[in-house]
């Protein structure tokens, strides 16, 4: 028999057009569960099991202190994993076939506000070199483009067009799209330019954000240099560059923009993605209703 896993990984690579951190996320499940199974019966195998296998393993889970939320990112794991083999006609019916997700609670995720914005962006701790110039453009960036961090570290000097003030990311499934770049953002793009021609050494040369070594950044660097600056200026508890890309959506929505329009920037397949964002601008609108509204000025 073809090994399930790899075949499994050619058509997440090559048919789905998923990136190496989700193949490594979805493989990884899949392995921890294969071990599972493994420890309690050396024979057993991923194309022969039932659910109740994968209901031990989701006790075990939970015993562990994992997550509704994250046991329920490895059942899909599973799910897509076992969708596949049925396609494949490797097996006649999915094990996950009548599971139904733990129960999890929805987390708010609360954006900066325009004055937190605003303070990180006036910082005077932005020295006029290349990191410093750099670490400024990455926050521009985010918050200007709505763009994901991987995005960010994909980007290459061919993907911006200073002609057209745009930059072309590749976003998930390797689906790219334009992004209209500010006029305040184009002007500290072409100082950091200028400071990264300067650069000794720069070993990749086709990517356009670098380390001061002329690497290319990663995403544990650009995590610690959003988190580090905002520390400064808000007391919110996550402070990621998720966050700024849930700023950028809710401060577009406060002011106006309309939800199909934010959705093109974002990059999302469908609206209710973007409809997560909403609810900031939806307080926002209840503020305004509240203060604008005669009956809601009634003496008590």
């Amino acid at each position: 028999m073809v090994n399930s896993k790899q075949a499994y990984r050619d058509y997440l690579q090559k048919e789905k057009n998923y990136s190496l951190l989700t193949l490594r996320a979805y493989l990884d499940d899949i392995t921890a569960f294969e071990s599972f199974i493994k420890a309690c019966d050396e024979g057993a195998a991923l194309e022969e099991v039932n659910y109740s296998q994968v209901r031990s393993w989701i006790v075990q889970l939970v015993d562990d202190g994992i997550s509704n939320s994250s046991v329920n990112r490895k059942m899909s794991s599973l799910k897509s994993f076992y969708k596949f083999l049925l396609k494949a006609k490797q097996i006649e019916s999915s094990p996950l076939q009548k599971h139904k997700a733990l129960k999890t609670e929805k987390k708010v995720q609360v954006p900066f506000s325009e004055k937190e914005l605003q303070d990180v962006v006036d910082f005077n701790e932005y020295p006029e070199d290349f990191e410093g110039i750099r670490n400024r453009l990455i926050i521009e960036l985010f918050y200007t483009t709505g763009m994901r961090r991987a995005e960010l570290i994909g980007l290459t000097l061919g993907s911006y067009d200073p002609e057209n003030q745009t930059l072309k990311v590749l976003g998930k499934r390797n689906k790219e799209r334009i992004l209209p770049v500010l006029g305040c953002t184009a002007e500290l793009i072409s100082k950091y330019m200028a400071e990264r021609q300067r650069l000794p050494g720069i070993r990749d040369r086709d990517v356009l954000i670098l380390n001061a070594k002329g690497d290319k950044i990663s995403e544990s660097f650009v995590y610690r240099l959003i988190n580090c600056y905002f520390s400064v200026v808000s007391g919110k508890v996550k402070k990621s560059p998720h966050i700024l890309r849930h700023t950028f959506a809710t401060h577009l929505l406060n002011n106006g923009a309309d939800l199909n329009s934010v959705k093109e920037l974002l990059g999302h397949a469908s609206l209710s993605s973007t409809q997560i964002y909403t609810h900031s601008s939806l307080a926002e609108l209840k503020k305004v209703y509240g203060d604008a509204h005669p009956r809601s000025r009634r003496d008590s």
